[in-house]
């Protein structure tokens, strides 16, 4: 990434093009066969689906990017695109504040596997919202901090003390920061918890939420909380806050930052202007597929089902069901980024994001999705290498959500960005080019250190 050699341009030529042995492999099928990768269509002519929002995207060079900069990502973004198993793709860059690049492309709907070829078709804009999916859950950490911040609890005591019913079998010694580190030791639910009425039963889920019985003493191991920590943390703000998550969110970061977008759920009125989720890929076999219904309780096509569900997008799962555009979520990286001030808006203090961001997991191998990951009080932590935001990216900190779905913030290179799709794919052959768009990111944004960070004091 990065080069434009002949050589590369040839073998991009190979890669992208409908003649050559990758290139068939990349691009869907004709109607008439089973596409056993169940993608959508993808057309020759790209820029007839890509928008640019309007007036947004500066002169990259006002933000210390080279002029070719955010078209080489774009270009990374194309690649993805050209899979076919992502129907629509957001993605907002920010960089020194400034953004570089605000589009999308593709269909909200239409357009994806199972679709008819002349059915109606909505093409995606940068106001396209998209389902977050576990994404949403650094969101919901954002909110106990702010509580703590503003002395309505501590992170560090026991959610019992908040939740004393929470105690029974054995949890009370469960802190807040063992929820939001995945460190408590009751990674799942009772599976009914996932039917979308029961879920949204506040009675219920809490009443399963004391049942439980931790499978580990609380800290010893990592193991993510796909769908369980959402709904203790949701219960502990609503009981020192006296509102629903929901509305401390849109009172408390939504308004101030100006969003249209960007908490749990929506209204019914705008069901249809949300991205319509797609399984695509190749159906996943065990044990993978194991692995994940295990993590989301669901299997993975149920769990596509479940994200377009209406009473799912109009409810609050405070895990998985933040709506928003690529350029909502990528503001909230750009306020934590700076400190927890944007525009003018202060919504955080420095020390609050700091706290939220400190490493407590040191490559751990979480038990539930099997992988070494790094986690702070809400947040995926980025590495030298391995990592989901591209190498060396040891200080940044994110968020992916079910499949590829990423919002994070970069201090050593001052980027904030959201990268934003619809459709599941676990299996096909998007995954390299999909972990090349934030790879190309960092390539293009200058580590320029961290001396001017307010997240870091030296």
């Amino acid at each position: 990434m990065g080069n434009d050699t002949p050589e590369v341009r040839q073998l991009s030529s190979f890669i992208d093009g409908p003649s050559g042995v990758v290139g068939d492999l990349v691009r869907p099928l004709t109607d008439r066969i089973p596409d056993p990768l169940r993608r959508g269509r993808v057309p020759d002519d790209l820029e007839s689906i890509t928008t640019v929002r309007a007036g947004a995207e500066v002169d990259p060079t006002e933000a210390g990017m080279a002029p070719d900069g955010p078209e080489r990502i774009w270009r990374a973004v194309e690649r993805v695109y050209r899979h076919g198993v992502h129907p629509a793709i957001a993605l907002c860059v920010r960089r020194n504040g400034k953004v570089v690049l605000d589009r999308a492309i593709g269909h909200v709907s239409g357009n994806g596997p199972g679709d008819p070829v002349d059915g109606p078709k909505v093409v995606a804009t940068p106001d396209t919202p998209f389902v977050l999916a576990s994404a949403s859950k650094a969101v919901t950490a954002m909110l106990v901090h702010l509580a703590d911040q503003r002395g309505l609890l501590h992170v560090d005591n026991p959610v019992a003390e908040y939740i004393p019913e929470f105690a029974a079998h054995g949890k009370g010694a469960i802190t807040i920061a063992h929820v939001l580190s995945h460190r408590a030791g009751v990674p799942t639910l009772r599976r009914e918890v996932l039917d979308i009425d029961r879920m949204m039963d506040r009675d219920f889920v809490l009443a399963t939420m004391c049942e439980a019985t931790p499978q580990w003493r609380p800290g010893r191991v990592v193991a993510y909380h796909a769908v369980s920590g959402g709904f203790v943390l949701a219960e502990v703000l609503q009981r020192v806050t006296g509102m629903s998550i929901r509305d401390f969110l849109g009172t408390n970061v939504c308004a101030p930052l100006g969003m249209r977008w960007g908490n749990y759920g929506v209204p019914a009125a705008d069901l249809d202007l949300v991205a319509r989720n797609y399984a695509t890929g190749l159906p996943t076999p065990p044990p993978l597929s194991n692995l994940f219904e295990r993590a989301l309780g669901l299997p993975l096509d149920e769990v596509t089902a479940v994200l377009n569900d209406a009473r799912f997008l109009t409810g609050v799962a405070p895990s998985a069901n933040v709506v928003a555009t690529a350029d909502d979520h990528c503001r909230f990286y750009e306020l934590l980024l700076t400190g927890g001030e944007f525009d003018g808006a202060r919504v955080f203090e420095p020390t609050t994001v700091r706290r939220a961001i400190a490493e407590k997991s040191w490559i751990d191998v979480d038990l539930t999705l099997g992988l070494p990951l790094r986690y702070s009080l809400g947040f995926m932590l980025g590495r030298r290498v391995l990592s989901w935001y591209g190498p060396n990216t040891e200080y940044v900190f994110g968020h992916n959500g079910f499949t590829n779905i990423l919002g994070w913030a970069d201090p050593q290179r001052r980027v904030s960005a959201a990268l934003l799709t619809s459709g599941t794919p676990v299996i096909s052959t998007h995954v390299l080019d999909f972990l090349a768009v934030p790879r190309e990111i960092a390539h293009q944004s200058p580590a320029d250190g961290l001396e001017d960070s307010p997240l870091y004091r030296f």
